[in-house]
């Protein structure tokens, strides 16, 4: 039996570590009833690798779609999210991994509490192989409501955590490419959908997250990207001119804070 999850992992450049991703999702104590791998124009092979993977594994449970042209992980996880045919959609980037019981949990919850119409957890990062193997107690995986406080205050929702309904009437901002899992998570929860947090690690991550390579890695450009959040949410009347001032100022600090902490691992 299928948990009613469509998976979307978009894809660019991604040879090397697709298959640790999609294993994960294949792993589940409660597997996902179909992956929806997006290939975001990578030209370097990824595409071959992302049709030898829908060989493994039992007819059907994976879909490829290629994009024409780069456009980013956002329109990607578009593309995915419209073609994909269950309730609940869970997205999963490329270079990430799950661990065994995430959709068995978060699915569960989001059943047993169908006015919440979008949940994240927290991630932990794998340092060394063996601690893939860790354990945790899985009684304390309560979920708590995540308001539109909190949610300007911090991104309780990237993208390798976040399953959300099917039917929820947004998408991800088309072309950007920073930050645009927050800006989704804002939108939503500020329109008035319930979503909620659970502190559970059940994604990991294989490199630190910020300042380790990749989109996540540009400090500078995931600052610009959250103050365009902020902008946005200002313009469009979801904040007003107090929040806006009050929340770019501490997104500065916690810029800052990040350039420290880069700095003292030796990597700027």
């Amino acid at each position: 039996m299928y948990a009613p999850v469509s998976v979307v992992i978009a894809c660019y450049r991604c040879s090397e570590t697709i298959e640790r991703a999609v294993d994960s999702v294949y792993q589940q104590t409660s597997r996902p009833f179909e992956v929806i791998l997006v290939d975001d124009f990578s030209e370097d092979g990824t595409l071959g690798k992302l049709s030898e993977l829908r060989e493994r594994y039992p007819e059907g449970w994976i879909k490829i779609i290629a994009l024409k042209k780069n456009s980013g992980p956002g329109t990607a996880r578009n593309e995915g999210w419209s073609a994909a045919s269950q309730e609940y959609i869970a997205f999963l980037d490329s270079d990430d991994s799950w661990h065994p019981r995430k959709i068995e949990v978060q699915v569960g919850w989001m059943m047993s509490n169908p006015k919440y119409s979008m949940t994240g957890h927290s991630c932990r990062t794998i340092k060394f192989l063996d601690s893939e193997g860790a354990s945790f107690d899985f009684d304390s995986a309560n979920f708590r409501r995540v308001g539109k406080s909190p949610l300007l205050s911090k991104n309780y929702f990237s993208t390798q955590t976040v399953m959300l309904r099917r039917d929820l009437p947004f998408r991800f901002r088309a072309g950007k490419r920073y930050c645009e899992d927050y800006l989704l998570a804002c939108e939503i929860c500020m329109a008035g959908y319930l979503c909620a947090y659970s502190s559970l690690p059940l994604a990991n991550l294989y490199k630190d997250a910020y300042g380790a390579g990749g989109l996540s890695g540009n400090l500078w450009r995931m600052w610009v990207g959250e103050l365009e959040v902020y902008r946005f949410l200002f313009s469009s009347r979801k904040i007003n001119f107090s929040e806006n001032a009050f929340f770019m100022f501490f997104s500065f600090l916690r810029f800052s804070r990040r350039c420290m902490v880069v700095l003292f691992r030796g990597k700027l």
